[in-house]
This record gives C-alpha cells, structure tokens and sequence, in this order.
C-alpha cells in the first residue's frame, strides 16, 4: 500500500497538472515553508498564491512527475514542467527536484532544486545564455519574480 504522504505528493501533481492552485495550496500546512531557485523564501500564504499566480498564468503547459518516495515525515519526487514563458515567448522545459517534509498529513516544507542558469538560457535567450549564472542576473530574476507575486497578492486581496 502506497503511504499516505506518497498519495499527498501525487495529489499535489495531479493538481498541478490540472493548473489547480487550489488544490496545490491545500496540500500545504498554514504556516509551510517553500524555497526554489526564484522563489528563495516563502511562508504560508505566500505559497498558495504563488501556485494560484502560476497556474493562473500558465500557457502551452505541461507536467510529467516520477520517483515519488514518501514516509512517515520525509518525501521526494522529480518533476519536469514544459512552458511557454510570457515575458519572452520562449520555450522552457525545467527538471526539478523536489523535497518534502510532512505534519499532520500536510506539507511543511517543499524544496524545488533546479539549474537557475538552465533555466535563464531558455527563458531568456542570448543574455541568459551569457549572464545568466552572474548573481546580479539571477537576482534579478528573483527580483522580477517577487514582484510579480506581491503584485498578484494585492490584486487577490483588494478583490476579497
């Protein structure tokens, strides 16, 4: 039998592939923490409405996942997500790794690794593909990322 975190992990991707961001920001305990290489520090809140903003603004999207593992507190899972990036119009296709750590049967925390420099040579063409490992360059990135979500975050609560 599958261990309950493991079906936690697919219910989360599952959701993802939907663009569920409701779905994927219950997965979350209310005070999780979330870091990837853009989004370095998140609490809470924070990481629904950054589900709900990507999912929301997701084009020509798709997710593939593998090699869930999964017990008592820990979890881990390899995820691929395959985009059009709107600032650009490029394509991106992003191998992450994530890890887990679960409480009463929630996620609390959730660490996305991938290549940031992979990532900006996709998205961003020839200046990521030459800047794209400078720390102002990925800065940036995290920057423009923060922004966006802070913007969507006043624009979700101006609206309730």
């Amino acid at each position: 039998m599958t261990h309950p975190n493991a079906q936690l992990i697919e219910r989360f991707y599952q959701a993802f592939q939907r663009l569920d961001g409701e779905c994927m920001a219950a997965c979350y305990s209310a005070d999780a923490q979330f870091s990837d290489p853009v989004f370095p520090a998140l609490q809470g809140a924070q990481i629904g409405d950054m589900w709900r903003m990507l999912s929301s603004r997701a084009k020509d999207f798709s997710l593939s996942y593998a090699s869930i593992e999964a017990d008592g507190d820990r979890g881990r899972a390899r995820w691929v997500a395959s985009y059009t990036f709107t600032r650009t119009g490029r394509r991106v296709v992003n191998h992450i790794q994530a890890q887990f750590e679960f409480r009463d049967g929630l996620i609390c925390r959730h660490v996305d690794s991938f290549d940031l420099w992979a990532w900006s040579r996709q998205a961003l063409g020839a200046r990521g593909m030459l800047l794209g490992w400078a720390p102002p360059v990925q800065a940036a990135i995290r920057a423009q990322a923060a922004s966006g979500l802070a913007s969507y975050r006043a624009q979700r609560e101006a609206k309730a």
